[in-house]
């Protein structure tokens, strides 16, 4: 048998990384969807041909703590043979529980990481500048596969990651340095494509506008990354047989990766009725069972805890979707306006059986998210004791201010940039509408300011502490000590032809081939400022009770880069909790939007 290790450049967050073994015959693919949807994102990956996938025994077993047990699908839902998918990482620095969780619990055929935001981008790209062989995730390596890596090999499970970041060649190496002290022999593969700065000097001069914003493309860039798309075809189309224009498929296949790809946020993480989550400290991480036709079913592995409900997959499946008629990604606009999610009993509990996705063809771009320098921050956090807390940590924050300013007047520096003070505890953002009429006895002091100077936050740094002195009594504590000084690092997002990129495909550090995306069709898309309404809305009650928001809806926040949104799925209307529900609302709708 032979085992293989994948790493692959993939979606904006640059590399995808694989495991794959027991294949005779490989082939590697470049995931195409944000943060990887999953590298099953089922909409991408880049091509290398895959071989069989690896049969498991039907015995039971018990390793580390968890049984592991063979035929565990849901053959009698899902029809025919399905692929199964677990998710360890929603982000660099997720829990270290959830890859054995997976390994040992939940036979799964793909173990995938998300440790990628555009952000992450560019600190990886400041790391690489630092020292060369940097610019990936280090925990994937050292935590995630070097403890399990044996295991992983012998149950045949395939693993994909973005770790490799803007480095995934030395990525690649060190997996191979884990290899070889593990004696497992894997193959390691690279596909490269989506790092832009290469090209940075015709960029600048090609005119581009921010996509949302229309802002002029940035003198500062530190980072530039493609979400790469579907180069040939994904896992579940070699599963499966889809073909590239298979829409359907595609964003089927891509409402799985965007449902799991947080991690632990779609089996009860950050639920907006949280208190009806158990067992956070051992909470389950995703499982997505996909068949041919689209449909899959989302658990977790039987015995963690956490809550895989319809409210729960309603939530994350609002994770910053923006328009769910026109969810724009690279190898598919999906529309999941009619999306059906259906609670079912499985072999670990309640789980939720999913279809409905739809899809039309992309556009004749890739999105490309480059990050860039915009002045310095710096954050001062200090508590603050005794009566009228509240008052005294705004006077004295005001007090630091003017005297940076005196001192940046002398100095010729200019004013801060901006700043922003919440004294903590006091519901200083509720305004008006704070319940601590009287204000608390203690609080938090919170002032972020920024400059385009460096020099400049140094002094405010320098005065933060002879406050504690020299100003109000009681500033008893300043978290962190003095101030650090740090880059502002912005989102600048652009659309780049397709066929402009070059992607190339790398097997144990020796090129292979390079990569010519399939001709499928594409359609132009206007961008939409406000969801879409497929369906004529119903006029809006209006009555003499009022209720707190939680108490209508279940709500998620997301953010890309500069923007934040809160979308809510308004599952039924004068809802009670004591489970009396007067009216569905079949549909998901985006009601709420803040920037």
């Amino acid at each position: 048998m032979k085992s293989i290790v994948y790493v692959f450049q993939f979606p904006i967050l640059s590399s995808i990384f694989a495991i794959l073994t027991d294949n005779d015959h490989v082939t590697v693919w470049a995931c195409s969807m944000k943060d990887f949807r999953l590298g099953v994102n089922m909409a991408a990956l880049v091509s290398l041909r895959l071989g069989k996938l690896s049969q498991f025994a039907t015995r039971l077993t018990t390793i580390n703590g968890f049984t592991h047990i063979k035929h565990r699908r849901y053959t009698k839902v899902l029809p025919g043979k399905t692929v199964k998918i677990g998710c360890a990482s929603g982000f660099w620095g997720d829990t270290a529980i959830a890859a054995p969780q997976l390994i040992y619990g939940s036979n799964i055929d793909y173990l995938v990481f998300d440790y990628l935001s555009e952000i992450t981008m560019s600190l990886l790209t400041a790391a690489k500048h630092k020292k060369s062989n940097l610019g990936y995730a280090p925990d994937f390596v050292q935590i995630s596969i070097a403890p399990f890596v044996k295991d992983i090999k012998a149950k045949g499970i395939r693993v994909v990651s973005n770790a490799g970041g803007v480095n995934p060649l030395s990525c690649a190496a060190a997996l191979q340095e884990v290899c070889d002290e593990a004696d497992v022999k894997m193959k390691i593969a690279v596909i490269t494509g989506d790092d832009l700065m290469d090209q940075l000097s015709v960029l600048e001069n090609a005119g581009l506008r921010d996509m949302d914003s229309g802002k002029k493309f940035p003198s500062s860039i530190h980072s530039m990354n493609a979400y790469l798309g579907n180069c040939k075809t994904t896992l579940l189309f070699v599963k499966f047989q889809w073909q590239n224009n298979d829409f359907d498929s595609l964003a089927a296949g891509s409402l799985a990766g965007h449902l799991v790809e947080c991690g632990a946020q779609v089996t009860g993480g950050i639920f907006t009725d949280w208190w009806k989550v158990d067992d956070w400290e051992h909470i389950g991480f995703p499982v997505v069972e996909c068949a041919h036709d689209g449909s899959f079913i989302v658990s977790k592995p039987q015995g963690t805890g956490g809550l895989v409900s319809k409210a729960t997959v309603s939530e994350q499946l609002l994770y910053e979707l923006g328009d769910p008629c026109q969810y724009i990604l690279p190898d598919v606009v999906c529309d999941f306006s009619n999306v059906k999610l259906d609670e079912i009993e499985g072999p670990s509990g309640t789980s939720v059986f999913v279809s409905g996705a739809k899809g039309n063809p992309p556009s004749g771009e890739y999105k490309v998210s480059a990050t860039y320098a915009d002045g310095f921050r710096s954050t001062a956090v200090a508590t603050i004791g005794g009566p009228r807390s509240k008052e005294k940590a705004i006077k004295t924050a005001n007090e630091i201010l003017k005297r940076c300013r005196r001192l940046f007047k002398q100095l010729k520096l200019e004013d801060f940039s901006d700043v922003n003070l919440e004294i903590l505890g006091s519901e200083h953002m509720y305004g008006p509408h704070s319940k601590v009429v009287q204000g608390p006895r203690e609080g938090v002091m919170w002032l972020a300011v920024t400059h385009n100077q460096k020099k400049a936050l140094e002094f405010f740094a320098r005065e933060i502490a002879p406050a504690g002195t020299g100003m109000a009594p009681g500033l008893c504590g300043i978290v962190g000590g003095r101030p650090k000084v740090s880059p502002v690092l912005k989102l600048f997002s652009f659309l780049y032809p397709k066929d402009t990129f070059d992607i190339n495909i790398f097997m144990n550090g020796e090129h292979v081939e390079k990569y010519n995306p399939p001709s499928v069709p594409t359609a132009d898309y206007v961008k939409n400022t406000q969801p879409s309404t497929p369906e004529k809305s119903e006029p809006v009650q209006s009555g003499k009770c009022t209720y707190r928001l939680e108490e209508l809806a279940y709500t998620r926040s997301g953010d890309k880069g500069n923007t934040c949104n809160i979308e809510n799925y308004f599952a039924h209307v004068f809802p009670s909790r004591d489970g009396v529900i007067e009216r569905r609302i079949q549909r998901v709708k985006l009601l709420d939007r803040c920037c």
